[in-house]
């Protein structure tokens, strides 16, 4: 992850973590035990991306069911959350079993959970249970965004809960047009100068992101000093308790 993530703005740009972890890839609970390891070993540095998955050839190539993401997306994380909060969880499912589960030793702290979701059940899953949300990828802001924001606050009404207790981020997928893109690089990108990628930090500020994760391309010194610049410049004319977090 290129960017932290964390509740009430205050958070450490040492932080790590991925955007974001299959959950059908492995059994919730030695996920979340995996999880609360990361966490310990990295002094407390952790944010836990998850997902349901996508890509169906992955899936079938490791002999993972690619059924009922959703659904399984949800037993998985209904263990995973509480586990990483030291609770005991006991849930009997269509695809998972737990037994008065729990984490020995509990995580030494609440470990964020961050989800990457757009349809309807997986914005009530994210509003119920999730520290962190992800909405991807856009440049510039657009009606598109605006609609993903404005569900996800319907899902937190729905849910009964404030809107300021989710940390949002975005995110942004950042070419530079001067330099040769690997060939698989994804094709929806923004590419303009440094001045504009800072006025894109600007508008997703302005709609209320917390942080940017951003999928620099290519992968190169050059590609991460033109984001260094870009947020040098957003940081300089946004208010400290406005401005999106950065690398």
């Amino acid at each position: 992850m290129d960017d932290p993530v964390g509740g009430g703005g205050d958070v450490d740009p040492g932080q790590i973590g991925a955007l974001v972890m299959c959950t059908a890839f492995r059994n919730p609970g030695l996920l979340a035990k995996m999880a609360a390891a990361a966490d310990e070993v990295s002094g407390g540095r952790l944010i836990l991306g998850l997902g349901a998955g996508w890509h169906e050839p992955e899936f079938e190539a490791f002999g993972y069911p690619f059924d009922h993401r959703v659904g399984r997306f949800e037993e998985a994380l209904r263990v995973i959350a509480p586990l990483l909060r030291g609770e005991p969880v006991t849930l009997e499912g269509r695809w998972h079993t737990t037994h008065d589960a729990v984490l020995l030793p509990p995580p030494v702290r609440r470990i964020p959970i961050l989800v990457a979701a757009r349809g309807p059940r997986m914005l009530r899953l994210t509003a119920e249970l999730a520290d962190a949300w992800n909405v991807a990828w856009h440049g510039h802001p657009d009606e598109r965004f605006a609609t993903k924001l404005a569900d996800m606050d319907a899902a937190l009404a729905g849910a009964g809960r404030a809107p300021a207790t989710l940390t949002r981020t975005s995110g942004i997928i950042v070419r530079d047009p001067d330099q040769r893109a690997a060939e698989d690089a994804p094709a929806a990108a923004f590419a303009g100068p440094v001045d504009e990628l800072a006025v894109v930090l600007d508008e997703h500020a302005a709609a209320g992101i917390d942080h940017a994760i951003v999928w620099l391309e290519p992968k190169t010194p050059r590609s991460l000093d033109r984001l260094a610049e870009a947020v040098a410049i957003h940081r300089a004319r946004r208010p400290a308790d406005a401005t999106i977090g950065a690398p």
